[in-house]
């Protein structure tokens, strides 16, 4: 997208909202824009009422929120508009859709906007914003350029394993709990199977497996095998499973949690929950330091110093040694992204980042799962909202250019929505998903 028009779009919260962007290609096309408080309260109340989140909002979520009516959803994304997308700004878009050109806007929003969908925006009721331009989120400039933060681009990796998390077993929690299952018991002929059969075939997939069903639900995939398979080379990480954000009050962003089959007798900073330690950001950025004597790192959190391998016997390791992050992930996860909800943003998406992706995509809210959409929404038994969503990604992380390849996939479901409207086809699900990319950063 190297030639494509960009729009580089900042956003800072100071009471007011304050919104600034530059073009790449027309340094003197720039603009200020400000959205008052008391304006903004009221849309972003409206969005929050809207979200999936802990039942039973997501029962409301999927049966009487603005996100579940067409009529509603098209209401709020107009909503967001008028509030967020700046005049000037929106002026510059229309003359380029009048040309025919789709620019890249890259958004860094602020903590309050973190979870605004701006695909949706609707600044005419038959136009969204996902179809006059392609949309990425901006990481922070401090992480992208940090000393020694290695590069991984997509053409020199793109024929390297796909290490594939998938609804790993949580240590201590059922397949009916908090911590449970995401996608159900899957046999030979689910889309997913089918996914990892593909990559089988290939050779391309870690865990190496025979039969696809064993790709799921495993009990093996914790952080010493993510880093050893990491380590042996990567192209891509696929992860499906749980992630439990850092509450934005806290200000604790790494605290955030990737749930793999890690037993409480493991190294790590995360304090365990039942028999199951959790692999925090604060480990993916840190590794060892501080949890090996004699070490500095940031104050742990009730890290033991248990079996784990990852510490290593012979001195502290970082967390970019431990595990070698691949250029392109995907954490298919309720709020994966929910670092960008914080002043200081050092949670999963952040940690990604610095090890080396240059390509994340992450969950803004509480994702449904298909059991939901069936019980709480009373869809067909057949659909898959979620799973066709994790092959979605799965291909747009394929794609020379993942932005431009999650663009159509959205405006797809974009179109099936508009056709369709039943909530399994709502951006409830497919709106959640946001791309963080370095690319073209320097």
């Amino acid at each position: 997208m190297s030639d494509v028009p960009t729009a580089l779009i900042r956003m800072a919260d100071a009471g007011d909202l304050y919104i600034s962007w530059r073009w790449t290609h027309d340094l003197a096309a720039t603009g200020v824009g400000r959205v008052p408080r008391g304006q903004l309260d009221h849309a972003l109340a409206a969005l929050a009422t809207a979200l999936p989140g802990p039942s039973p909002a997501l029962d409301q979520a999927l049966t009487t929120g603005a996100l579940a009516s067409y009529s509603g959803e098209l209401a709020l994304a107009e909503l967001l508009s008028r509030t967020l997308l700046p005049y000037g700004l929106a002026k510059q878009l229309y003359e380029l859709y009048q040309r025919g050109v789709r620019p890249h806007l890259r958004i860094q929003p602020s903590p309050r906007t973190a979870q605004v969908p701006w695909e949706l925006l609707a600044p005419d009721p038959g136009v969204r914003l996902m179809e006059i331009a392609d949309l990425s989120l901006l990481a922070q400039a401090s992480v992208v350029h940090a000393p020694g933060r290695p590069s991984r681009p997509w053409a020199a990796t793109r024929r390297l394993p796909v290490i594939g998390v998938l609804d790993p077993r949580v240590p201590g929690f059922r397949a009916d709990s908090s911590l449970g299952s995401v996608l159900g018991r899957i046999g030979p002929g689910a889309p997913v199977a089918r996914m990892v059969a593909g990559y089988a075939a290939e050779g391309r997939w870690r865990p190496a497996v025979s039969d696809p069903a064993d790709a799921f639900r495993r009990t093996d995939l914790d952080r010493d095998w993510l880093g050893a398979a990491l380590r042996e080379g990567a192209g891509r990480l696929l992860y499906v499973g749980h992630v439990t954000a850092a509450a934005p009050a806290s200000g604790l962003s790494e605290n955030a949690q990737l749930h793999l089959s890690c037993s409480d007798g493991t190294s790590g900073f995360a304090p365990p929950l039942r028999s199951h330690r959790p692999l925090s950001a604060k480990d993916l950025l840190l590794g060892t330091y501080g949890l090996v004597p004699g070490t500095d790192g940031l104050d742990g959190n009730g890290g033991g110093h248990g079996s784990g391998g990852s510490s290593g016997s012979g001195g502290a390791r970082s967390g970019a040694e431990l595990w070698p992050i691949p250029g392109r992930v995907a954490l298919i996860a309720c709020e994966s992204g929910g670092d960008l909800r914080f002043v200081e943003a050092l949670g999963l998406a952040t940690a990604m980042i610095h090890g080396g992706a240059e390509t994340v995509t992450t969950g803004r809210w509480t994702l449904p799962t298909d059991l939901a959409f069936h019980r709480l929404a009373g869809t067909a038994p057949t659909s898959r909202p979620l799973q066709d969503a994790i092959l979605a990604i799965d291909a747009t992380h394929e794609a020379d250019d993942a932005v431009a390849a999650h663009g159509r996939w959205q405006r797809e479901r974009l179109a099936a929505w508009r056709e369709l409207r039943t909530v399994e086809h709502s951006p409830v699900l497919w709106g959640a998903f946001a791309l963080i990319s370095t690319v073209g950063l320097g």
